[in-house]
């Protein structure tokens, strides 16, 4: 059951906001719909924080998310405001929902009916089908009590877990043990365990240290849908920032934050160009550490260098952005590339952090989808690779591992690019630290491990600086667009709690 949020008290606040990533815009939007007074400072040119877009030569790129999952989060957020997200942007299911190239030569596609995928996996493993459903089942359950009690519903404290609603809720659910032995319990074959588990890189973890309770993205991919927003996921960052427009919301780009002065009723956030903002309360979306070392006196912060140097980061990635003559017919809008045996990758990203040997990605090619995001005759493409964060990044090494991605794509995919490329660009550590000041250069922030789920993430509201709250990834409900909309809810419901 959907329970409207209540954030009426923050009507006549003012408010200054720090970064518009989804968190960012989702908190501003849910405050200036209350009644308060709110301006947006965004460091970079352009909304949309690692929704950035890339556009030259006639290509426009996605540079960060492109997968537009949980389309009941972007509907529930929407209306509240009395909205529906195709008022802003049109949705196309895809068919395929993505393909998936194995490197020992065998490829199968997801398709958006599950009959056809419960054979698909019967294929491989007999009894599967029947697994295939009761997996899915489970999913669906742990989605729907999740969603309602675990994520909409913050519960920032231990007591806040010990009543016996939520022991009603949480009974069965899977909350304590990991992925790997979670799916094995229900598949055998290696391969139907990874096109269970591949949704873990979106939540910037590893089937070895994500929370079994994240089964719930499978009813998310199998049973929910993947789809594409018309003009890509930027164009849903220019239907929130409309909507913010809409409401009273002012965006304040190339704005970077140098610090924060202050306290409730009295802040001050000063920027690079001289400029200084005054408002009662200050949200940030701006990266957590980033903000607590660099834009606050060490007397006001939480958590010392130590704590953030401890955490178990998301990886960060190696991107590369290709436009290309011609098709590409071999891949689909969404293709995977992954290793019979991806243990190895998930090592050098946790363990053993170095440049992946033989690693599993991700190609997007929205071309295949969309004719306005290249030049006609053309492709519009790139290659996502998981990687460890805080690895050396030097032209040389991309260059390097530009070939190994290139060399890679042709013989697992058959689609040869090398002598096709008109336009590219690359996008790795010292990016994702440069432009987003993301903590040792991850692209998504705090991975979801059992020890950094729920109430172990970093909090929404300070506990150092009366007035001064968090949002976004890093904190609850954690990684991707949709959670990232749903830390805005949170945000400014903790916003308006009496002080």
């Amino acid at each position: 059951m959907d329970v409207a949020p209540d954030i009426d008290a923050a009507a006549g606040e003012s408010v200054v906001v720090i970064g518009g990533g989804f968190g960012g815009l989702s908190t501003a939007c849910y405050l200036a719909d209350a009644g308060a007074d709110v301006t947006l400072l965004e460091k970079n040119e352009q909304l949309g924080g690692r929704a950035s877009r890339l556009e030259a030569d006639g290509f426009r790129f996605d540079m960060g998310p492109s997968w537009y999952l949980m389309p009941d989060v972007f509907e529930r957020f929407f209306g509240h405001f009395g909205r529906s997200p195709d008022e802003f942007y049109e949705l196309e299911r895809l068919d395929p929902h993505y393909r998936v190239f194995w490197k020992d030569g065998d490829m199968v596609d997801v398709l958006p009916d599950r009959e056809a995928n419960r054979e698909l996996f019967e294929e491989y493993e007999p009894g599967a089908g029947d697994a295939f459903d009761a997996y899915l089942e489970e999913s669906e359950r742990t989605y729907e009590i999740g969603m309602e009690h675990f994520v909409y519903e913050d519960r920032p404290r231990l007591r806040d877990y010990v009543d016996k609603d939520v022991l009603r809720y949480s009974w069965g659910l899977s909350l304590l043990g990991k992925m790997q032995g979670h799916v094995e319990s229900y598949f055998d074959h290696p391969k139907l365990q990874q096109l269970m588990q591949y949704t873990l890189v979106f939540l910037g973890g590893s089937p070895y240290n994500t929370p079994a309770l994240y089964n719930l993205m499978s009813h998310v991919d199998y049973n929910m849908g993947v789809y594409y927003p018309e003009g890509g996921i930027g164009a849903v960052v220019d239907g929130i920032a409309e909507l913010g427009a809409d409401l009273g919301v002012e965006y304040v780009t190339d704005a970077e934050v140098t610090g924060i002065e202050g306290r409730y009723g009295g802040f001050a956030v000063d920027t690079a160009d001289g400029e200084r903002y005054l408002s009662d309360v200050v949200v940030s979306d701006a990266d957590y550490a980033h903000t607590e070392q660099e834009l606050l006196p060490p007397r006001k912060r939480q958590y010392a260098e130590e704590y953030w140097e401890s955490r178990t980061y998301a990886p960060s990635a190696f991107l590369l952005y290709l436009g290309v003559e011609g098709d590409v017919p071999e891949l689909e809008h969404h293709t995977l590339v992954l290793p019979t045996d991806w243990d190895g990758h998930f090592e050098q990203i946790f363990d053993d952090p170095s440049w992946p040997d033989d690693p599993a990605y991700y190609l997007c090619v929205p071309s295949e989808t969309d004719d306005t995001v290249a030049p006609e005759g053309h492709s519009n493409l790139f290659a996502l690779v998981p990687i460890a964060p805080g690895l050396e990044d030097t032209p040389e090494l991309r260059e390097e591992y530009r070939d190994l991605v290139l060399d890679d794509v042709a013989e697992n995919t058959g689609t040869e690019l090398r002598d096709r490329i008109v336009f590219e660009e690359t996008f790795c550590v010292d990016d994702f630290a440069d432009r987003y000041n993301s903590y040792r250069g991850s692209a998504l922030g705090l991975a979801h491990t059992l020890r950094q789920t729920s109430l172990l993430r970093p909090s929404h509201e300070s506990d150092a600086v009366d007035g001064l709250y968090f949002t976004g990834s890093t904190t609850t409900p954690g990684i991707g667009v949709p959670m990232c909309l749903i830390s805005g809810q949170i945000t400014a419901e903790a916003v308006s709690k009496p002080t």
